[in-house]
């Protein structure tokens, strides 16, 4: 990995869902590169400890903020607006996991997933469009899982099937204004999330199905997002790029 420290100088990015994980990850590529970053989570303790192993000092300000919170995006546009004034970079990471047959999601399980990983996307960017200015740029987490059907996957496919219009749709609207808009589909990645749904004993069969051979690590995703959020990405709008080893495009060799 390869880094230009002036990149994202003087610059602003929110990272919602930023205390562990891409979120994470990315705050501390961004860090790298002269960024000032703002930090959500629902857990101040969990801020305050990625706050303190990202070592940047006065350059990371932690808000606590639950995506689906809506009241909460227009509090944290405004402490944005108080302590930054503006904002370059949008990194809408925040979401949550479900899996399970299409049969058995409830109602509130329904609600608890769109909630975050749909409406808290939308407000959050909704509430952030006056502080981003000409030159600005969105990256919003989808997933792998949006481009293949993936069993007991319904819900959570759907949401980010949704994210990915979103920001199609957003692109165009905001592309007169100089804001850029695109998402970003990681495979599977380690993280904690991941962790939480794939067994260790079911790993093998699962890396198998890359062609990279490799599970992705929290870096790759930060990578790309870093460039989608740079000028280097000045002229790629209402696009999603795949961070995924080939799971979805390319059927892997048998060994």
């Amino acid at each position: 990995m390869t880094t230009d420290t002036a990149r994202f100088e003087n610059k602003t990015a929110l990272i919602t869902g930023g205390a562990s994980g891409m979120g994470f990850a990315v705050a501390r590529r961004l860090l790298d590169e002269g960024a000032r970053v703002v930090l959500t989570g629902r857990d101040q303790a969990r801020l305050d400890a990625a706050a303190d192993r990202l070592a940047a000092g006065d350059r990371v300000l932690t808000v606590r903020q639950d995506a689906s919170d809506i009241p909460g995006t227009q509090t944290l546009a405004d402490r944005i607006r108080d302590h930054h004034g503006s904002l370059d970079v949008l990194f809408a990471n925040a979401g949550v996991a479900s899996f399970q047959p299409a049969a058995e999601v409830t109602e509130d399980e329904f609600d608890r997933v769109v909630g975050t990983n749909l409406k808290g996307v939308f407000f959050t960017v909704q509430r952030a469009l006056p502080l981003l200015g000409v030159g600005s740029s969105v990256v919003i987490n989808a997933s792998w899982t949006a481009h293949r059907g993936l069993p007991n996957g319904s819900l959570y496919s759907a949401t980010k099937a949704a994210v990915q219009s979103l920001a199609r749709t957003l692109a165009a609207e905001l592309g007169p204004r100089g804001i850029r808009v695109n998402t970003v589909s990681p495979g599977y990645i380690d993280t904690p999330m991941y962790r939480q749904e794939v067994d260790p004993a079911t790993e093998a069969a699962v890396t198998a199905q890359i062609a990279a051979r490799r599970i992705g690590t929290a870096e790759d995703v930060a990578e790309v997002v870093a460039f989608l959020a740079s000028d280097r990405a000045a002229y790629v709008n209402g696009q999603d790029l795949l961070v995924d080893g080939g799971l979805v495009a390319a059927v892997p060799a048998a060994l």
